[in-house]
C-alpha cells in the first residue's frame, strides 16, 4: 500500500463573508484547478449568529473560541499554519482576537477586507466614527423614516431615539434593545438595484444609515439612495490591527498564502 502524501498547511479562516467563502473555493478547488503550488487544508470558523449560514466548501467550524487564548489553543491543537482574518469589517473584536492569538502563536495573520465604498457625484453622505456617533447625529438631520442597515445586533445604539420610525431588514429577528418605533423585514439578500428602489419608495425612506462594509453584494441601496435624493449616514470601519497585512481580494489573499507557506 502507498503512503498517502502529507497533509498540506491548515489555514483557518475566520470568516462569515463573501470574501471568507470565495478564498475556501479557491484553497480547495486543489493545485489543478488553480494552478497552485500545492493544496491546502481549510477550516472555516463562523460565528454561528445566523440560524441557516450558507456554509463553505472545506471544514466548518460553528462557535466563539472563548477569546484570543481559546483561539490560540485551538489554532496549536489542529495544527493551523496560516491564520485569514475574513470575518466582517466591523467585527472589531475578533480582529483583535486574531491578532492577539497569531502572537500567541506565531502563526502568520492576514487580513482579508473588500475595500471601502467612497461617495460619487449625486451622493449626499454623512460619516460618523461608530454606531453611537451615527445615533447621536441622526436628530440633527431633520428625518423621520430611516432605513437602519447597520445590522441587528447594533440596534441597542438606536433603542433610546423616540421620534424616527426605522425599518430594519435582517436574516433573523433582532433581540435585545431596539428603537419603541421599529418595522422589521426578515429576508435575505442579495438585494438588487430594484429591490432597492421599490423598498425606499413604497416606506417613503427619508435617510439611510449604513455601516461602510464595502462590496457590491449590498451597494445597490446606495445607488437608489442617490437616485431617490435621499441621505446616506455612514459608519466608517474599525482600523485593521496595527502591523497585520492586508488583502482586498480572495485572489490577493490566496496569493498571500501561497507565498507565505511556499
Amino acid at each position: 500500500m502507498s503512503a498517502e502524501p502529507p497533509a498540506g498547511p491548515h489555514v483557518l479562516v475566520l470568516g462569515g463573508t463573501t470574501e471568507a467563502r470565495r478564498l475556501a473555493e479557491a484553497l480547495t478547488a486543489g493545485p489543478a484547478a488553480t494552478a497552485a503550488p500545492f493544496p491546502f487544508r481549510v477550516t472555516t470558523s463562523l460565528a454561528g449568529r445566523v440560524a441557516a449560514p450558507v456554509l463553505p466548501p472545506g471544514g466548518v467550524r460553528i462557535g466563539g473560541f472563548g477569546g484570543p487564548e481559546g483561539l490560540a489553543a485551538w489554532i496549536a491543537e489542529h495544527g493551523v499554519t496560516h491564520l485569514v482574518d475574513a470575518t466582517h469589517p466591523f467585527a472589531e473584536r475578533m480582529s483583535f482576537n486574531a491578532a492577539r492569538a497569531a502572537a500567541l502563536t506565531g502563526v502568520p495573520l492576514l487580513a482579508l477586507r473588500r475595500p471601502g465604498w467612497t461617495p460619487g457625484p449625486g451622493d449626499d453622505w454623512t460619516f460618523a466614527s461608530d454606531l453611537d456617533g451615527a445615533a447621536a447625529l441622526l436628530p440633527g438631520l431633520g428625518v423621520g423614516r430611516v432605513f437602519l442597515t447597520t445590522g441587528r445586533t447594533g440596534l441597542h445604539a438606536f433603542a433610546h431615539l423616540t421620534e424616527p420610525w426605522f425599518l430594519v431588514r435582517s436574516v433573523d429577528p433582532p433581540a435585545g434593545p431596539v428603537p419603541p418605533r421599529l418595522e422589521v423585514l426578515l429576508d435575505r439578500g442579495p438585494f438588487t438595484l430594484a429591490d432597492e428602489r421599490g423598498l425606499l419608495a413604497r416606506h417613503r425612506i427619508d435617510l439611510l444609515v449604513t455601516k461602510d462594509s464595502g462590496g457590491s453584494a449590498t451597494a445597490p441601496k446606495l445607488t437608489a439612495a442617490r437616485e431617490a435624493g435621499v441621505p446616506v449616514l455612514v459608519v466608517r470601519r474599525p482600523p485593521v490591527p496595527e502591523g497585520i497585512p492586508e488583502a482586498g481580494t480572495a485572489a490577493a489573499a490566496a496569493d498571500w498564502l501561497y507565498a507565505a507557506a511556499g
